[in-house]
């Protein structure tokens, strides 16, 4: 290609690769690759395919250890969003991904373009969103940036998805200062298609029109994939410009004449442009199939004056599309597109060279080997260091410093286990008509289109066990997901997970993430619980300070009748509460450790993932043929904040015995053991269901009674269901009204 830079180029430098991201060794290797200094567009090129945030090259070498295959499973990991069949000839499309960086420097269209995002992924592919979900983790509640990036967040993540119309149904927040300078916003959404027509992103002939949809570029998101490759130093405010804006009413028109020009045939290969914009997009459709891309950004809809190659290649402008179309469809599809008031552009053509060639202006300004860009990308076995284990804690040595009710009180009004209700009633979680069970139990339920199937949805880490224990933490992220849509009735099928770390080039956080992995990888196997798709935010960490190792794991699960789902609520009085698996009392990194004793120590709960299967399949059944009036899982809290949350849901109390045994009664209460749920039955069907768990293998006992208007815990008085319901549905309003400074 011409080596005649314009004057507006700068000189390629070690200071001006460094600012791309590029590591001397990286920058050698571009030059061993093209034979060539690269042009100032082919370094930013070069910068968005081969970031971390693009080339995963720190975690793909450990992430092929994940199982992704079932029959079920239609789609895995390296497309747009993962598919799975539920039957029916109906396909569940879905992902999630993090946009942590931008909702941390602009909360609200951080937040917001993270969610049109994600929206994005799911209808590329040829599905109609039903439902979003998200996993928010937040610093300390007296960090003086925390109450500001909660409300700017969760209005962001309202905002776009109320105005694009589709409901935001379940979600997770905590809280840590480890998270004070680098909040995580992971967003997922979940759509529906027909399991004949999914669209992948695989471009296919050539001589074929390349045609950008959707809103103009714009000079916003310029790096914003490299940022998200880097951690924060003091400039974070500086990097404002390479936050996103986001616009949900340009992606409702851009959804909707998409699939429309799907049902018409028109697409041969589709590709959202998220992350480095038009750069990857289009050189992921070209690599993956085997074919060459030539675009002319003169034909680029710009709505800024005077854009560069540069600049055009890498912003990453929201609600934008590129497409290969059937040429004799061309003239269908524009028509379609401008029906709907959307930008519709021949930019390029696909080409048997296996070239990326980029024109501007009657000049080259780039022409890279193509599969290289995306294969050639770096790829690290960073060394790792495990972490090492901590000691269990032995419960008998801990003395309670409060009463059992007391602490329960305090619990279940502490930032963490306190209710949500602040946050996703700004959600519109209703809309399209088909939620069956809302936010705030163990797992939504949306109905598919007139029933009686339906999907169990939700999100779910612990990532105080991950710190403590990356194995046993990965294991119980994906068992407590796993438990949750159990635990409404549902079969767990597939996850999405979004793995937020550290920096990678530090050993111990690298070691987290390796043994995280680890843990992912045994549970999902052993739950048959295969992850489809996926996203890998590292660098997360703020002048030296990492978050937690916080793997998210979005789980989906079939409800084959929505009308016979279970609740966690007490519906009725007189009937016999069961406890569901073995309660040693385990109080490791416990909710009741950290919160009532001031202690963040100890190994976390170990995952039996033999008996986790085990138990929840016993469960199900049991919800199946309506033999159960509520279900709920023990986790943050154990077994008292369960009682807790199920009592308030419906304003039904319950006496509770003591059944401790040898357990100290506050470890009894309070420890976090896995792979147990509580249920609610008739009194007269309580023996028989005990029998027919035990002869499963499944322990279980009778541990008390439902009714009144207070709980009961053993040796305590009654609290009053009201005192419980006022600490618990108090602590969040108060706080982002101001009224609570400290957390």
């Amino acid at each position: 290609m011409s080596q005649h830079p314009s004057a507006a180029e700068p000189q390629i430098t070690p200071e001006l690769v460094a600012s791309h991201g590029l590591k001397p060794d990286e920058y050698e290797r571009i030059l061993k690759l093209i034979g060539r200094p690269p042009s100032f567009t082919e370094l930013g090129i070069f910068s968005a395919m081969w970031n971390e945030h693009c080339s995963y090259k720190s975690s793909r070498l450990h992430l092929r250890g994940l199982p992704t295959k079932a029959p079920w499973v239609i789609q895995g990991p390296g497309e747009n969003a993962g598919v799975i069949d539920i039957g029916d000839g109906q396909a569940c499309v879905f992902k999630m991904e993090s946009h942590n960086h931008p909702s941390y420097i602009e909360p609200y269209q951080g937040a917001a373009t993270g969610v049109g995002g994600i929206l994005r992924d799911v209808f590329t592919m040829g599905a109609r969103p039903i439902a979003c979900l998200n996993l928010l983790r937040f610093g300390a509640p007296d960090h003086p940036k925390t109450r500001h990036l909660v409300a700017g967040v969760v209005a962001g993540i309202g905002g776009y998805g109320n105005s694009f119309g589709v409901p935001t149904v379940g979600g997770s927040v905590n809280f840590h200062t480890r998270y004070d300078g680098n909040i995580l916003v992971n967003a997922m959404a979940v759509g529906l298609a027909d399991t004949d027509k999914i669209f992948y992103a695989k471009a296919t002939g050539v001589g074929r029109p390349i045609v950008y949809l959707g809103s103009k570029t714009g000079r916003d998101g310029i790096h914003g994939a490299t940022m998200a490759s880097a951690a924060f130093e003091a400039d974070a405010e500086e990097k404002r410009p390479t936050v996103q804006v986001g616009d949900p009413f340009s992606e409702k028109l851009l959804l909707e004449a998409c699939l429309e020009i799907m049902a018409r045939g028109c697409v041969v290969a589709i590709q959202d442009m998220g992350a480095a914009g038009l750069t990857s997009s289009a050189v992921e459709m070209g690599a993956k199939g085997n074919l060459g891309i030539e675009l002319d950004l003169d034909k680029v809809p710009c709505r800024e004056a005077g854009m560069s190659a540069y600049e055009m290649m890498l912003s990453e402008s929201q609600e934008r599309m590129l497409m290969v179309l059937d040429p004799a469809k061309e003239e269908e599809a524009e028509a379609i597109f401008r029906k709907w008031g959307l930008d519709f552009a021949v930019i390029g053509k696909t080409t048997d060279t296996l070239r990326f060639v980029i024109k501007h202006k009657g000049q080259v300004k780039a022409d890279l080997p193509i599969k290289e860009l995306g294969d050639e990308a770096p790829l690290y076995d960073r060394p790792h260091v495990a972490t090492k284990p901590q000691a269990p804690v032995d419960a008998a040595s801990l003395a309670a410093p409060m009463s059992n009710a007391d602490a329960l009180v305090k619990l279940i009004g502490s930032p963490d286990l306190c209710s949500k209700r602040w946050v996703w009633e700004q959600y519109d979680h209703l809309i399209l008509g088909n939620t069956v069970q809302k936010p705030g139990g163990d797992a939504a339920v949306v109905r598919i289109g007139e029933g009686p199937k339906g999907l169990a949805l939700t999100t779910d880490v612990t990532q105080r066990y991950c710190e403590a224990d990356p194995f046993e933490g990965g294991k119980q992220a994906v068992a407590e997901a796993w438990r949750n849509l159990t635990a409404v009735g549902a079969r767990p099928l597939a996850i999405t997970d979004n793995l937020n770390f550290g920096n990678p080039e530090k050993p111990h956080f690298m070691g987290q993430l390796v043994g995280c992995l680890k843990g992912i990888g045994e549970a999902c196997k052993a739950l048959d619980f295969p992850v489809v798709s996926g996203n890998v935010s590292l660098y997360n960490e703020t002048e030296g300070r990492g978050i937690l190792p916080t793997p998210s794991i979005g789980g989906v699960g079939l409800v084959a009748d929505v009308t016979k789902t279970a609740t966690l609520a007490f519906r009725n009085a007189g009937e016999a509460i069961i406890l569901v698996g073995e309660t040693a009392g385990w109080l490791g990194q416990s909710v009741w450790l950290r919160d009532v004793c001031g202690r963040e120590e100890g190994a976390p709960p170990p995952v039996d993932l033999a008996a986790e299967r085990r138990n929840g399949e016993a469960v199900r059944a049991l919800i199946v043929e309506g033999a159960v009036s509520a279900v709920h899982d023990l986790s943050d809290g154990g077994l008292a904040a369960a009682l807790a949350e199920s009592a308030m849901a419906a304003g039904v109390g319950a006496r509770i015995e003591n059944a401790a045994g040898g357990t100290p009664l506050h470890a009894w209460l309070f420890g976090e053991d896995q792979g147990r749920y509580i249920l609610a039955c008739a009194a007269d069907r309580a023996e028989a269901i005990l029998a027919g768990l035990r002869a499963k293998g499944v322990p279980a006992r009778r541990i008390g009674v439902t009714g009144g208007d207070s709980l009961t815990l053993p040796g305590e008085a009654p609290i009053l269901l009201a005192t419980l319901r006022r600490a618990h549905e108090s602590w969040l309003p108060d706080y982002m009204a101001g009224e609570i400074i400290n957390g």
